[in-house]
């Protein structure tokens, strides 16, 4: 028998998970069942239990390509030659944030990912562990920015990153509940809390 290609295994997982995603996003976590994503997947019982061997397993397999997008975005806004001034990095994570946040993208599943951690331990350690990471990158960025002299030399990197950090998912939140604000105006009273000129 011919062994079959990483290549087609790597294809039949993902329209799995793309089964899955449209799933969770219309129905949500707790009202799809495995049923309902092998019926969207158009695949037999033992193909989806094969790589999946539980809803819980497809829920976590999901959430980590919500947030592994997303850390790819903040790595790279973090190491960025020179520092990005610390609006232009909140723009550039909200650019992201606003592609992944309609209804094709991934993002609205970060809520509901925020949710089942709250009862799921494993999920919550792997929640716990990434969202700590995030921070962990908005902490460089503002470590940067007092190295550029764009904060003041007693500023706490931490503390600054920490509420930096804060912003993003605050505005997905907003973004995905009630619609709004657009990311021009959020921007805008950010720069208005830091004291920075309106822009142009």
């Amino acid at each position: 028998m011919p062994r079959v290609s990483d290549a087609h295994l790597a294809a039949r997982r993902q329209q799995i998970l793309d089964a899955a995603r449209r799933c969770f996003l219309r129905d949500g976590f707790h009202n799809t069942s495995m049923q309902d994503v092998i019926a969207e997947a158009g695949l037999s019982v033992g193909a989806v239990y094969r790589y999946f061997p539980s809803k819980n397993d497809l829920i976590t397999s999901i959430a980590q390509s919500v947030i592994g997008g997303a850390d790819a975005v903040f790595a790279e806004l973090a190491a960025a030659e020179p520092p990005l001034p610390l609006v232009e990095a909140l723009d550039r994570a909200l650019t992201y944030v606003d592609a992944q946040a309609g209804e094709d993208g991934i993002l609205p599943l970060a809520i509901q990912v925020w949710s089942e951690s709250l009862r799921d331990p494993a999920l919550a350690t792997f929640v716990k562990t990434t969202y700590s990471g995030f921070r962990d990158r908005f902490t460089l960025l503002a470590r940067r920015a007092r190295e550029a002299g764009e904060l003041p030399p007693d500023a706490d990197p931490e503390a600054v990153g920490t509420a930096l950090f804060g912003l993003v998912p605050g505005y997905l939140m907003q973004k995905v509940l009630t619609g709004r604000p657009d990311r021009r105006s959020y921007l805008a009273g950010v720069r208005t809390l830091l004291g920075q000129p309106a822009a142009p």
